[in-house]
């Protein structure tokens, strides 16, 4: 994707401002493709924080594939914060870090989710291959792209969604449920590793009919690669991608940053920052930014996880330890 100027974009996955004497500082730990993101609203907090505080705050960002990041402070990075795409990414850090307490989706509105999303489809210029549905992903002949459910919270959506479209199709026939997954799976070209180089891979080495992402990185790729006349397919079912933030109990009282690290998450349900994400593409819960952005969202029927699988928990170790199902459908 393209730059953002007065951003340093650091090898190891971190994106900080330019060096400078601040009063406080703080470090995001955040999913992949939210660079982009967090860069605009990084500086619609700093404002806002230094008319309330008087302070001036040096915000620090570091990304990845959510379940690479949150691994990251389990074995010691001091994030004071994480804003990550699943909720199985945020429960880690207190089932095998004991950093957050276990009710954390308590402690803010809609479940710690101030923003969330859906999996939509980007296609190359004139759809060629006619690509409308998930049904369409199992054809002869049609390459995806999609980052790797075992590794990105955004490639377990993909395949949850496709899973829930399956079940919704032949509700009472498990094996052509199955049947089709495996077709889709099968079809994959690449798996990588987060969602920002699945979009590599389908931009820049032009692999694959269809990039299956989330609904706000394909329609930013429209607006980033308006020459590639790109076209966004976004299938009338599909998964409630909620989008869990918390601060890091642990790391804020060691850091001496608990106030600033939980105004930074609060402020993300403010009516600024709530259009501000809107116009990322992401699906807000302030209704009045609704309003202003219907255009933008497609009516979907989203599946919650509980539709689909019971329980993150039961779609964790049914459908993605080593074994599960997802294993068994790639299986040749």
């Amino acid at each position: 994707m393209k730059s953002v100027a007065g951003v340093l974009v650091l090898s190891a996955g971190m994106v900080m401002t330019p060096a400078q004497a601040a009063d406080q500082e703080i470090l995001n730990s955040s999913y992949d493709i939210a660079r982009e993101l967090f860069t605009a609203y990084n500086e619609l907090f700093s404002a806002h924080w230094q008319e309330e505080s008087g302070k001036t705050i040096e915000i620090q960002q570091s990304h990845g594939g959510s379940s690479k990041q949150a691994q990251a402070i389990i074995q010691g990075l001091r994030a004071d914060v994480v804003t990550y795409n699943q909720v199985t990414d945020v429960d880690i850090l207190h089932e095998r870090g004991n950093l957050i307490p276990k009710d954390w989706r308590t402690r803010l509105p809609n479940a710690s989710s101030p923003y969330y999303s859906t999996m939509a489809f980007l296609v190359r210029k004139g759809n060629p291959k006619n690509i409308r549905n998930w049904d369409d992903l199992a054809k002869d002949g049609v390459t995806s792209v999609l980052p790797n459910p075992k590794t990105s919270g955004n490639g377990r959506y993909t395949y949850l969604a496709a899973l829930g479209y399956a079940q919704k199709t032949y509700p009472d026939d498990e094996a052509k449920a199955d049947a089709f997954l495996k077709t889709l799976l099968g079809n994959v070209a690449v798996f990588d590793t987060g969602g920002r180089g699945a979009t590599t891979t389908f931009v820049e080495r032009e692999i694959g009919d269809v990039l299956l992402t989330f609904e706000s990185e394909v329609n930013n790729i429209l607006a980033q690669y308006p020459e590639g006349g790109y076209e966004v397919v976004v299938p009338k079912i599909s998964f409630l991608a909620e989008m869990p933030v918390t601060w890091i109990d642990r790391n804020v009282e060691r850091n001496g940053t608990e106030e600033v690290a939980k105004a930074y998450l609060e402020y993300l349900y403010s009516e600024e920052a709530q259009r501000l994400i809107a116009g990322f593409y992401y699906r807000v819960h302030n209704e009045k930014v609704n309003q202003e952005f219907a255009d933008k969202f497609p009516e979907v029927e989203l599946l919650s996880i509980e539709d689909i699988a019971g329980n993150w928990e039961n779609a964790m170790k049914v459908h993605f330890a080593s074994g599960g199902k997802l294993d068994q459908l790639q299986r040749r």
